[in-house]
């Protein structure tokens, strides 16, 4: 994932997902049903030092960071559930991608059951 744009649509492309600068005019988070499964810096992406915040499993997590550089503990985050990814390392485009899917996941399915259907059908009739 070279860009901001190819990480934004990527995200945005999914059922549910909303967009919000909460924290400063810098950190784009993305949620699905209020629950953060992304954010990154803008300015990162500006100067070529591009990064995410992407939650994982725990014990994923630890898989990951063993075996890429590009995979490091949760900058401001709970390093057992996020990973900081590095979007211009070891780590190909569809990694990436595979990495912002397996967020989108375990936050969508920690929804209740009600918000979960709220959200594919909503999805269905637009």
């Amino acid at each position: 994932m070279t860009t901001i744009e190819e990480f934004y649509e990527y995200c945005m492309a999914k059922k549910g997902v909303t967009e919000s600068f909460p924290f400063d005019d810098n950190t784009l988070v993305f949620k699905v049903g209020n629950k953060m499964f992304a954010l990154t810096g803008l300015k990162g992406w500006e100067t070529g030092e591009c990064s995410a915040n992407l939650k994982c499993d725990p014990d994923y997590a630890l898989e990951l960071r063993a075996e890429y550089e590009a995979v490091q503990p949760g900058y401001h985050m709970s390093k057992k559930h996020w990973n900081t990814v590095a979007c211009n390392q070891d780590l190909s485009a569809q990694q990436i991608k595979e990495l912002i899917d397996h967020s989108y996941e375990l936050v969508f399915k920690s929804l209740t059951k009600k918000l979960q259907k709220e959200i594919e059908n909503f999805n269905i009739r637009c």
